[in-house]
């Protein structure tokens, strides 16, 4: 199972836009052409970022800002603002397995816990690393080069 590439979007949208905000006007079309995607994509991801409050978007010619301090911006608020998953459900199970069967009867009561305990150790992860970490280690690679 995979996370969304929402998430990876998002960040390298974020990290654009820490790095180029002096040079660039932070367009839709500039992101996308640093992400190599189409730019009906990260409308999408702007408009959630945005409605998240991480970003702020000037229509027209404005351009796409970051809206808070970078150290107060995990990657658990971009992963929470791109819908990567919904509530608890990093895991999905498959819908109905067999009564009939004492592991399909039980697998539920075997696994579930097991795998919230998992998804929430992951967001606890997510929350700890902020924006301005990764744009740390990322400027360190765009000095040696």
């Amino acid at each position: 199972m995979q996370i969304s590439s929402r998430f990876t979007i998002a960040m390298h949208m974020l990290a654009c836009m820490d790095v180029f905000k002096e040079e660039y006007k932070i367009t839709s079309d500039f992101l996308a052409s640093s992400i190599n995607v189409n730019p009906v994509i990260i409308r999408k991801i702007l408009s959630q970022l945005k409605d998240a409050g991480l970003i702020e978007v000037k229509r027209g010619t404005g351009g796409a800002v970051i809206a808070k301090p970078l150290e107060e911006i995990t990657f658990f608020d971009v992963y929470r603002s791109v819908d990567c998953v919904e509530e608890n459900k990093l895991f999905h199970f498959h819908e109905n397995p067999s009564p009939d069967c004492p592991v399909g009867r039980n697998i539920h009561n075997v696994l579930d816990d097991k795998l919230t305990r998992i998804q929430a150790a992951m967001e606890q992860e997510l929350k700890s690393i902020t924006l301005d970490d990764m744009n740390l280690d990322l400027k360190k690679y765009l000095d040696e080069s």
